[in-house]
């Protein structure tokens, strides 16, 4: 079992490390980690779902929302909460409920009926430079 508290009974437990916000990490480098993590999730719905969030507006969020999205996909010890919560399989605990994941619910929505099968290519990324 894994808890992120480390209180539980069971010797078998792990306690996970508590989520703390990184401090004096640059916009680029912030976003670059987040592409990264949002792409390298513990099940492919997640893997799936916010890499091609991230491809979206990633590049375009503020410092607050960057903050939101950073803690909504690296505090909670669960990924399936997290898929919970943007399918609206179950309703996101208010520290959670927030502008970024309003917008992930929405896009989690797929009103355009996208085909969403895969994690987006990365060549979108040096498009710009070239």
């Amino acid at each position: 079992f894994l808890t992120t508290r480390g209180t539980g009974s069971h010797d078998s437990e792990v306690p996970l490390p508590v989520w703390k916000e990184r401090t004096g990490e640059t916009s680029a480098i912030k976003r670059a980690r987040l592409l990264y993590e949002s792409r390298k999730r513990g099940m492919l719905e997640n893997c799936i779902l916010l890499s091609l969030f991230a491809k979206k507006y990633l590049n375009t969020m503020t410092d607050s929302q960057l903050s939101q999205y950073d803690r909504l996909i690296n505090e909670p010890s669960n990924d399936w909460d997290i898929y919970y919560w943007v399918t609206g399989a179950q309703d996101p605990p208010a520290e959670f409920n927030n502008e970024i994941m309003h917008l992930l619910q929405e896009f989690a929505k797929n009103r355009d009926m996208e085909q969403r099968l895969r994690q987006p290519d990365l060549e979108y990324l040096f498009k710009e430079s070239q």
